[in-house]
């Protein structure tokens, strides 16, 4: 069987989790935006991103550091419905604003760990689900979907209103 690879684009959701809401806050009022987002803040993983599972993190010239973020990620089949679901490394460089698309901090080659396959089916209860992080065994993050502003159903419908899954 060979790898899984996204079929078509990948969409990252930023300040979605209470904690991370929680930590821009302040700044949203500030200029340029003046005021909280209304819709769902996305992103975009581009082909170039995609890391194969078992594959290496290179770190390019200039890069020391990045952060990690353990992702759950939906696939998307026809008529918008969620067919299966991965668990993806989400990596970017350290930055410190959201304001214009954090592309060269979250599009370098290999920034996204993409799973060997699918899950596929439906999740009965999004909110139930926690993954946890490990480095060396050591667990050194833990991502509960309870804590998200939107949950997914309601993230999917958010973003639909403005794009097509």
């Amino acid at each position: 069987m060979s790898p899984w690879t996204p079929q078509g684009t990948v969409y990252g959701t930023l300040l979605n989790f209470r904690r991370e809401w929680d930590l821009w806050s302040a700044r949203m009022t500030q200029d340029p935006h003046k005021a909280p987002p209304k819709a769902p803040v996305l992103y975009v993983k581009t082909a170039n991103t995609f890391c194969p599972a078992g594959q290496d993190l290179l770190l390019q010239d200039g890069v020391s550091e990045v952060d990690i973020g353990a992702t759950l990620g939906l696939v998307i089949g026809a008529q918008a419905q969620v067919v299966g679901a991965v668990l993806l490394n989400d990596w970017s460089v350290p930055h410190t604003s959201y304001y214009r698309p954090p592309v060269k901090f979250r599009c370098r080659d290999g920034f996204l760990g993409l799973p060997a396959q699918v899950t596929a089916g439906q999740v009965q209860d999004w909110a139930a689900l926690q993954m946890e992080v490990r480095r060396n065994g050591e667990l050194v993050q833990t991502v509960d979907l309870r804590e998200l502003m939107r949950n997914m159903p309601a993230l999917l419908a958010d973003v639909g209103e403005f794009m097509t899954l």
